[in-house]
């Protein structure tokens, strides 16, 4: 009892972000199949319930953080997700095997993903994203993906998306289930590192940043790897596009328009420039139009990794070197 005492903050971590991981797959695999039953065309189960259902762990994470006080753990977990998803999560993709980049459409979507990444710098210039801002976002998305399904249609169906045999009734018990472990899950993670982080010393930001951004992407790194295995890495280049638009329209979006949300200046110093480097690298290695190979994949994490160890050890090496 004393052992759990003394580390209850590292295991709220640790089942925060198992209920976060096993919370997404339960939740997209009982939508998925109530989809299916109501005969609802896979474009749109694509764009709205897998990408909604990956997102939801940062979605949640963000709104309990806002509630508990740390905005900077919302606004550093969809930056250091976005990050993370292009760096390390398309990078280790890379590393096992080399993504292709001329999946339909792939071109248009990495565009938007550039632009809405722009849009958040801009915003964060200003220093927040009010409650007419978010809206304004939430709406933008709402937007894109009716303005995808009126150009695509059911004509784009996916065979990649995963298949169901679930019934409907055992269907709705695994989404109820899915969204009670991603809301326990969230609430434990939040609590849990924010604790630790200020225990150690480490700002909100930087753990929301690191820790949390990782933990809430688990469920595109499950779609990496298992995508990987099956030699369709185009499924995990496309799931992160979306997963990018998402964590900047839904995400932040949906957070601002019920809690408005300050954007510290720390976040312009080092954090979004390298957001916005990742997503113009990952364009015009897109837009060229050849596979992502080993190499880059190999780069994208050496810079993940420097990136990291910059926000672990950054801020003290600063403070030796104004008193030196």
């Amino acid at each position: 009892m004393d052992f759990i005492n003394s580390h209850i903050n590292h295991i709220l971590v640790i089942g925060g972000l198992m209920g976060l991981f096993l919370g997404g797959e339960a939740l997209i695999r009982g939508a998925v199949a109530v989809a299916e039953s109501l005969k609802i065309p896979k474009l749109i189960i694509g764009l709205t319930i897998i990408g909604f259902g990956t997102s939801m762990p940062e979605l949640l994470v963000s709104l309990q953080s806002v509630q508990q006080g740390v905005p900077d753990v919302a606004i550093g977990n969809v930056v250091g997700s976005n990050i993370a998803n292009i760096l390390l999560i398309l990078g280790f993709g890379a590393l096992l095997n080399p993504i292709a980049t001329s999946a339909r459409n792939i071109r248009r979507e990495v565009l938007v993903m550039l632009a809405v990444s722009g849009g958040l710098v801009w915003l964060a210039w200003s220093g927040a994203i009010s409650q007419q801002a978010g809206l304004i976002m939430a709406g933008a998305l709402l937007a894109y993906l009716l303005l995808i399904y009126l150009l695509e249609g059911p004509k784009t169906a996916d065979a990649a998306l995963p298949k169901s045999s679930l019934s409907p009734w055992v269907a709705i018990i695994w989404i109820i289930a899915g969204l009670a472990a991603l809301i326990i899950g969230a609430d434990c993670l939040v609590r849990g590192a924010t604790a630790i982080a200020r225990d150690f010393g480490i700002s909100d930001a930087v753990i929301g940043l690191t820790l949390i951004a990782v933990g809430t992407s688990l469920p595109e790194l499950t779609v990496t790897i298992l995508s990987s295995i099956r030699r369709q890495n185009e499924v995990a280049l496309g799931n992160v596009l979306g997963s990018n638009i998402f964590n900047i329209l839904g995400i932040l979006g949906i957070t601002a328009a019920l809690h408005p949300l300050t954007i510290a200046p720390r976040f312009l110093q080092v954090d979004l420039p390298l957001m916005i480097a990742a997503a113009v690298g990952l364009t015009l290695l897109i837009l060229r139009g050849k596979p992502i190979g080993r190499l880059t994949g190999l780069l994208f994490l050496l810079v993940y990794a420097g990136y990291t160890l910059w926000l672990v050890k950054g801020p003290a090496l600063l403070d030796v070197l104004r008193l030196s």
